[in-house]
């Protein structure tokens, strides 16, 4: 029963961590191609009980062993392609096995970590690693989840750094520079002038806005703030507008736009200019992490509009 149990692990362990190779790869390998290679590799880690098969302990061979798992499961396609499966197949290993290793050290106390450590006849000193079988099974699977989310989380980053971009906005004689994100499902525009709307943090105008106006748009009060304006004296109130816009549940909104006088957008090496733009005003958060503070409309980075040439506006800072 015990070898039946070594066998069932080391197939759950093999078979996640050839999935979790052709995830990383972005390949779709047929299941049963995985199956036999994981099969594969638990029926080499039984041969430890036969100790006629004890010659199969050797370097060479277990690098066999794994090339030949990886040509089960993928293929072989073509050299360049077989090399990088084999790293990224390495490089899941050597990550799930240094932290299970990692976590068993920092559980263990000084005495725990002195108890293995032993001394040979000709002055050398040996370590002796013990990890219980529950530990690796449980550590192997937590590894290879952490891992995984780790990879997605820096795929999802860089898939959006190429949508990032600084972009500046004059109103007014006043100049804001931000992060912002190029939404290409933006449809946002006023559907009367089809002006294209960009949206950004209300609380990067706060200094220039009427006080409260932040925390009450962030209550979704843009209608009234436009009503009370009979009522002070704002600068800028002949460049306010109302939005209309349909929520994810569907539901009728507005939006309190600004017209600004040019906006400056800058994505990688080229520099687009508009000044037939609104600008949103949110009173939220656009971003959990701040990483970006507005969101740029697909109509202000068209090719007809970029200007590599032009003379980028003086920013006030960036924000």
């Amino acid at each position: 029963m015990y070898i039946d149990l070594i066998f069932i692990t080391n197939l759950l362990i093999d078979g996640a961590l050839l999935w979790l190779t052709a995830w990383m790869r972005k390949l779709k390998p047929p299941w049963w191609r995985l199956i036999v290679a994981a099969v594969v590799g638990a029926l080499y880690v039984v041969m430890m009980f036969v100790p006629q098969l004890s010659f199969m302990y050797t370097f060479m061979v277990k690098l066999g062993l794994s090339l030949l798992m990886l040509w089960i499961t993928f293929g072989f396609g073509s050299l360049q392609n077989y090399i990088r499966n084999m790293g990224a197949f390495y490089i899941i290993n050597f990550a799930v096995a240094g932290g299970i290793i990692g976590i068993h050290y920092l559980l263990q106390n000084s005495g725990d970590i002195f108890n293995g450590i032993w001394f040979t006849a000709s002055g050398g000193m040996s370590f002796e690693l013990k990890i219980g079988f529950w530990f690796t099974f449980i550590g192997v699977f937590g590894m290879l989840l952490w891992f995984k989310m780790v990879h997605s989380t820096r795929k999802q980053l860089e898939s959006r750094s190429v949508f990032m971009g600084e972009v500046t906005v004059e109103i007014g004689g006043h100049r804001v520079t931000c992060r912002g994100l190029l939404d290409t499902g933006n449809q946002l525009s006023d559907p009367l002038t089809r002006t294209p709307v960009m949206v950004m943090e209300a609380s990067l105008w706060e200094d220039r806005l009427p006080s409260g106006w932040c925390e009450r748009l962030a209550d979704g009060e843009p209608d009234k703030l436009v009503m009370e304006l009979e009522h002070m004296d704002f600068a800028w109130q002949d460049r306010l507008r109302l939005v209309p816009y349909r929520g994810v549940n569907r539901t009728a909104s507005f939006m309190l736009a600004i017209k600004p006088d040019a906006v400056e957008i800058r994505i990688g090496d080229g520099v687009h200019h508009a000044s037939k733009v609104l600008i949103g005003l949110d009173g939220g958060q656009l971003s959990g992490d701040r990483s970006y503070r507005a969101i740029i409309h697909p109509k202000l980075v068209e090719d007809d509009a970029q200007s590599p040439a032009a003379e980028p506006l003086e920013t006030a800072g960036n924000l």
